[in-house]
């Protein structure tokens, strides 16, 4: 095969290292901002999933400097390993954010590594801000370029994008020359990995931990010289080439002249996205129709292939599995009217109500549903038929809206892990984030000093 003349990797190591701070508009930073709050309050309601602990007696196993929080648990590692353990626990319960164009989660693969950066070399909000909507829509291009034969061949986007993504951001942030960014994307891209496999498992979160903290190894390693290929995207055996995908030229021509942040899809239900457009397509018509739960006789769901790889257990047992169960998700939509955290629980999960109800559930795929949408049939005793539809990613809320809710997701998060005057502090910093000289201002509230409710209890015999 030629060598290829498209560069696409240096055009993002231009992109990277050429845009401004001040070429990215004020109503971005105001996303990203939002974006910033509601990774906080999943990251704070995640922190003491036994996976996090697991991580976190890795890291004291291996020792390390004391340059970085790990969010919740009144201790700070290295960097890599904060970036490891807050991005595991960001993604712990599947209650972040998603955008279409990255294919999966980006927020938990790039605010890890940022934090732990900007809080060790004591970097600006603004700084920390604009590192963030750089990577994003790094990882947002070379997503449209991967497309979703990238997603469907079974590997985790939010992994193997995130890799590059979170290389990007940091390389940003770092202020490495374009020589060097390129450098960062094939050290981050070389390490891409992660397989779909394990979605119900505790390698889904630990696939957004470890993006972030190897694409900020790559950037450490390019700021020192370390080098790599330099088309490795779009070079022979390179990423496109062997996970799937192509150069798509009209993704790539729009670096600089728009802004993925705007795009972002928050969650307010603490599963997998692919639940959302079933659960909500259900509760919209029940609550539209008037429908008694209790005179359903059956629930057709038609959704897309990609939903159905990604939460299509039908016969979920544990908390985690329920989180990738849109029989489970839609069923306990319907019968508790509660989609939090609290509802994926092994005991919730197992409920023989829950259970029973969800033999009323069929879900199927539809060839003509795209990427999330789905269609949902309801069936009553009276033997009528209700239909509904909903497109989670295609209802993303204004900006105003989106602040109002996940203030509100923020408060309902942080209030058990930080208590409420800390939560309100916190909430009032990171609505003013821009004008923070350190981001120590932020990390110094984020320690927690838990003791033997936090760390502590991870590291006993």
């Amino acid at each position: 095969m030629a060598e290829s003349t498209d560069q696409v990797t240096r055009k993002l190591g231009q992109f990277i290292a050429g845009t401004k701070t001040s070429d990215i508009p004020e109503w971005a930073f105001e996303h990203a901002r939002v974006a910033f709050m509601d990774w906080i309050a999943v990251t704070m309601a995640g922190k003491d999933d036994p996976l996090v602990g697991k991580l976190i007696q890795y890291a004291r196993m291996m020792g390390g400097q004391e340059q970085a929080t790990i969010i919740g648990h009144g201790m700070k590692n290295n960097v890599s390993h904060a970036a490891l353990i807050n991005g595991a626990a960001s993604h712990a319960l599947d209650y972040d954010d998603t955008l279409v164009s990255f294919l999966g989660h980006p927020s938990v693969t790039l605010f890890p590594a940022l934090l732990a950066l900007s809080e060790w070399r004591s970097e600006t909000g603004r700084d920390f801000l604009a590192a963030y909507l750089i990577g994003l829509q790094v990882g947002g291009a070379v997503g449209a370029c991967a497309s979703l034969d990238h997603y469907m061949a079974g590997w985790h986007a939010t992994s193997t994008l995130g890799h590059l993504a979170s290389a990007a951001g940091c390389a940003r942030l770092l202020g490495l020359d374009e020589d060097s960014c390129v450098h960062a994307l094939g050290i981050g891209a070389t390490q891409s990995s992660g397989l779909k496999r394990v979605f119900g498992s505790m390698c889904k979160p630990f696939h957004a931990g470890r993006s972030s903290q190897s694409g900020l190894m790559a950037a450490l390693l390019a700021r020192d010289g370390f080098t790599s290929a330099e088309d490795i995207l779009e070079g022979p055996q390179g990423f496109f080439q062997v996970l799937k995908g192509s150069v798509n030229e009209d993704a790539l021509s729009l670096l600089g002249m728009g802004w993925d942040v705007q795009n972002l899809t928050q969650k307010y239900h603490a599963s997998c996205h692919a639940t959302h457009s079933p659960l909500e397509a259900a509760l919209a018509v029940v609550n539209e129709q008037g429908i008694a739960v209790e005179t359903i006789q059956a629930i057709y769901v038609h959704s897309s292939q990609l939903a159905l790889d990604a939460a299509g257990k039908i016969h979920p047992s544990t908390g985690t599995e329920g989180k990738f169960s849109i029989p489970y998700c839609v069923a306990n939509a319907l019968l508790r009217k509660e989609t939090g955290t609290q509802a994926f629980t092994d005991e919730k999960v197992n409920d023989p109500q829950v259970r029973e109800f969800m033999k009323r559930i069929v879900v199927e795929l539809d060839e003509e549903m795209k990427a999330l949408e789905s269609r949902v049939d309801i069936e009553t005793s009276d033997g009528n038929m209700y239909s509904g539809f909903s497109d989670i990613l295609q209802e993303i809320p204004p900006l105003e809206i989106k602040k109002q809710r996940v203030r509100s997701k923020f408060m309902d998060l942080c209030d058990p892990v930080a208590g409420p005057e800390k939560t309100l502090r916190l909430a009032e910093a990171i609505e003013h984030l821009e004008e923070l000289q350190d981001m120590n201002e932020i990390t110094q509230d984020l320690y927690l000093d838990t003791g033997e409710t936090g760390t502590k209890k991870y590291l006993r015999r």
